[in-house]
C-alpha cells in the first residue's frame, strides 16, 4: 500500500550499507595473447586495487595478492599502473611505487630499486627487451621531474630516453619497433588545452633519433596515439573545436588527415594515464566511441572511406574500450545498470558482462530515470545537466508539496558527469529528495568552445549554470525553490562553496575535499596542477585580486547558510588545511557547520566504512538544518551553532 509522507522522509531499501556493499571500482582493462586483464578497487579492502586475469577459457584468477595495490601516484591521479606482455604482468605498487613483475602462478618480484621514483603507462619493447615509460624522479625536492626512460628487464637499470617537457604521456612503440610517439605538454597548459605529438626512430642501441612534432600546440589537444598493426599512426585532435580522429601519412602533401569529422567528441580530458577511446579491428576497421549531447556511442569508422556505422547497445555511457581482434571490452552504463565490464564479439554483436561495479538488484520502483535538459543560463549561453526526480513505489507526497532539490556540481572542473545508474544518487532521490546533476560549462563532452567557456571564468560561470539550473526547475514548479541544496567534490567542491557564500540561492551544502582557498591552492599542490589555476582563473601572483576576489575563506561575511566539510587526511591534491580554515570561520561566525575527517583517505574516498559515513552524515546534516524527519536512524553528525541557527529561525 502507497504510503504518504513528505520529501525527504520516505523510507528507502536503497541504504548506504547498499551503496557500499559489494560495490567495486572497475578499472582499466588490457588484452594480451586472447586473456583479459583489469583491476578491481575494494572499498571493502580499504581501496585496495586488485588485477584480475579473465582467460581464454573464461576462468577468473585474482593474481595480485594482498597487500599488493596496483595503483601508480604519477600526476597523483594515476592510470595506466600496469600493462602486460607474453603473459607476464608489470604493474606499480601503490605503498612504495616500485615496479614488480608478476609471473602468474608465483609471487610479484620487484623490478626497480626502492627509491624517489614513480611509473606509469609502460610499454614493452620485445626485441631490446626492456619496458618505456613515463618516470616522475622526486629526488630534487619541489617540482620532480617527468622524463620517458627505458627499462631493463633483467637488471632493473633504467636510461632516460627524452626529457626537458614538464609532462610526458603515451609512450607507444610501433609494431616492427622501429619508432616511438609520445605526447608532451608544458606549464600552464593542460592535457585538454594543448599537447605536442613527437615521433622518433628508435636506434638499434635503444636511443632516440631526432624528434619530429606530427602535430599539437598550445591551443590542440591531442589524445591516444596509437599504431594500427599495419604500423599506421592514428590520434585523436581537437584542431576542427572537437575531439575527431585523425591519420598521419608523412608521404601525402598535407599528412595529417581527418578521418570523420563531425561535431562529436572522440577524445576525453586526460586525468590520468592509460585512458582510450578507439581500437583496431581484425578487419582493417576502427572501432570507436564517441560522445554527443552528454551520451556515449559506439561505432565503426572505415578509415578510408570515413563511413561511421553504429552499433546499437543499450548504454549512455562507454569508457575504456580495447580491442584485440574480434572482441572489445570496454565499461559502460546506462540509466537502470550500473557500470559494467562489457565484452562485445564484433562478428555476431553479442554482449557479455564480465563484471559488475555493484552485485546489488533494485526494484525499478526506486529507480529514478534521469532527463536530459538544456537550460538558459548566464550571458545568454545554454548548460546542461541530468534531471532525477523523486521516486519511491512505497510513498507519495503531500498534496502541493514540492520536493527539495540537491545539486550536484562534478569535480574536475573539466570533466563531465553521465546518466549511468548511481546508487549514490538513488539514494536521495528514493527518500524523495530531486537531484539536478550538471554539466556546467567548462564539461567535456560539447565540443572545445564549451569547455573554455570556463576559461578565467572558473567560480562564476559554473556556479551561474548550478543556480540557473535550480531556478530552472523551481520555475517550472518541479522542486521547492525554498528547499535546494548543493554539493560536489574537489573542483566541485569550490563551486559549491562559491555558490553558498556569493549567491543566497541554496540553503545549505556539502563540501568533499573541496576548495575554499584558491591562493593556497596555488601554492600548495601537485605539479600536475600547479599551474591549472593559471588558464581557469589567471597567471598567479600577477592576478592575485581574482584568487582572492573569488575565494570564499575571504568573504564569509556573505555566507549565511549552513554548510558539512568532508575531508581525506592524506589529500595531497587539495590539502585538510583548506578545509579546516574554513570550518573554523564559520564557527567563529556563528553558522551551523560540521566536520567529518578520515584518516587513511587521499583525494576521493575508497574505503567503504567512509563512504557510508559520509553519505549518511550528509543526510542527517540536511535534515537536522533544514528540518525535515528522517525515515531511519543515522549516526549523528556533531553540528556547530545548530542551536543558534534554529532559535534564528
Amino acid at each position: 500500500m502507497v504510503e504518504q509522507a513528505s520529501y525527504g522522509s520516505w523510507r528507502s531499501p536503497i541504504t548506504s550499507d547498499l551503496v557500499v556493499a559489494g560495490s567495486l571500482r572497475l578499472g582499466q582493462a588490457h588484452w594480451d595473447q586472447g586473456n583479459l586483464y583489469w583491476t578491481e578497487g575494494r572499498p571493502q579492502e580499504e581501496g585496495r586495487n586488485v588485477l584480475i586475469r579473465r582467460s581464454t577459457d573464461g576462468i577468473l584468477t585474482e593474481l595480485t595478492p594482498a597487500p599488493f595495490n596496483v595503483r601508480t601516484r604519477v600526476h597523483e591521479y594515476g592510470g595506466g599502473a600496469y600493462w602486460v606482455s607474453e603473459g607476464i604482468v608489470y604493474f606499480c605498487n601503490f605503498a612504495d611505487q616500485r615496479l614488480y613483475r608478476l609471473i602468474p602462478g608465483s609471487d610479484p618480484q620487484p623490478l626497480t630499486e626502492a627509491g624517489p621514483y614513480r611509473y606509469a603507462d609502460g610499454v614493452v619493447d620485445r626485441v631490446r627487451r626492456r619496458i618505456l615509460c613515463v618516470r616522475e624522479d622526486h629526488s630534487q625536492g619541489g617540482e620532480p621531474q617527468n622524463t620517458l626512460v627505458s627499462i631493463d628487464l633483467e637488471s632493473g637499470s633504467q636510461q632516460i630516453l627524452t626529457s626537458g617537457h614538464d609532462f610526458y604521456a603515451n609512450p607507444r612503440l610501433s609494431p616492427d619497433g622501429q619508432a616511438l610517439v609520445w605526447l608532451t605538454w608544458d606549464h600552464p597548459q593542460m592535457p585538454w588545452d594543448g599537447t605536442e605529438l613527437w615521433w622518433a626512430a628508435v636506434a638499434p642501441d635503444g636511443t632516440l633519433g631526432d624528434p619530429q612534432k606530427v602535430a599539437g600546440g598550445r591551443n590542440e589537444s591531442i589524445f591516444q596515439p596509437q599504431w594500427s598493426p599495419q604500423g599506421i599512426l592514428y590520434f585523436v585532435s581537437d584542431r576542427s573545436g572537437w575531439w575527431n580522429l585523425y591519420r598521419w601519412d608523412p608521404s601525402q602533401p598535407e599528412p595529417v588527415q581527418p578521418l570523420c569529422p563531425m561535431e562529436a567528441e572522440f577524445g576525453e580530458p586526460q586525468w590520468v594515464f592509460g585512458m582510450s577511446t578507439y581500437g583496431f579491428c581484425g578487419d582493417g576497421r576502427l572501432l570507436a566511441r564517441y560522445e554527443q549531447d552528454g551520451l556515449s556511442h559506439l561505432a565503426y569508422l572505415d578509415p578510408d572511406s570515413g563511413q561511421l556505422q553504429g552499433i546499437p547497445l543499450p548504454y549512455t555511457q562507454i569508457s575504456g574500450l580495447q580491442v584485440s581482434g574480434e572482441q572489445a571490452v570496454f565499461l559502460a552504463g546506462s540509466p537502470t545498470e550500473s557500470v559494467a565490464l562489457v565484452c562485445l564479439e564484433l562478428r555476431s554483436g553479442q554482449v557479455q558482462v564480465l563484471a559488475r561495479s555493484n552485485s546489488w538488484v533494485v526494484d525499478p520502483g526506486y529507480v529514478s530515470i534521469p532527463e536530459t535538459i538544456a537550460f538558459p543560463t548566464g550571458a545568454d549561453a545554454v548548460a546542461y545537466a541530468f534531471f532525477y526526480p523523486p521516486q519511491n513505489q512505497d510513498f507519495v507526497a503531500p498534496p502541493g508539496e514540492k520536493p527539495p532539490l540537491l545539486v550536484k556540481s562534478h569535480g574536475g572542473p573539466t570533466g563531465a558527469t553521465a546518466a549511468v545508474l548511481n546508487l549514490g544518487i538513488q539514494y536521495w532521490t528514493s527518500r524523495g529528495i530531486a537531484v539536478l546533476d550538471v554539466n556546467y560549462r567548462g564539461s567535456t563532452g560539447y565540443g572545445r568552445a564549451y569547455r573554455d567557456a570556463l576559461k578565467g571564468k572558473w567560480g562564476l560561470v559554473d556556479v551561474e549554470d548550478c543556480i540557473y539550473g535550480a531556478k530552472f526547475l523551481a520555475d517550472q514548479g518541479k522542486v521547492d525553490g525554498e528547499r535546494l541544496m548543493i554539493d560536489g567534490g574537489s573542483a566541485g567542491g569550490y563551486t559549491t562553496l562559491a555558490a553558498l557564500t556569493f549567491h543566497d540561492t541554496f540553503k545549505a551544502g556539502a563540501s568533499y575535499y573541496g576548495v575554499s582557498d584558491l591562493e593556497a591552492l596555488a601554492q600548495d599542490t601537485h605539479k600536475f596542477e600547479s599551474r591549472y589555476l593559471d588558464g581557469l582563473i589567471g597567471p598567479y601572483p600577477e592576478r592575485q585580486d581574482l584568487y582572492r576576489a573569488r575565494s570564499p575563506i575571504h568573504h564569509l561575511d556573505r555566507l549565511n547558510c549552513p554548510v558539512i566539510f568532508f575531508q581525506g587526511l592524506e589529500d595531497a591534491i587539495v590539502p585538510p588545511n583548506q578545509a579546516e580554515a574554513m570550518v573554523e570561520a564559520l564557527r567563529a561566525k556563528g553558522l551551523p557547520v560540521a566536520y567529518v575527517p578520515f584518516e587513511g583517505e587521499q583525494h576521493g574516498f575508497r574505503q567503504a566504512a567512509n563512504i557510508k559515513r559520509a553519505l549518511e552524515a550528509e543526510l542527517y546534516f540536511y535534515a537536522q538544518v533544514l528540518g525535515f524527519a528522517l525515515a531511519e536512524e543515522i549516526e549523528p553528525v556533531a553540528i556547530d551553532n545548530l542551536v543558534v541557527h534554529r532559535k534564528s529561525c
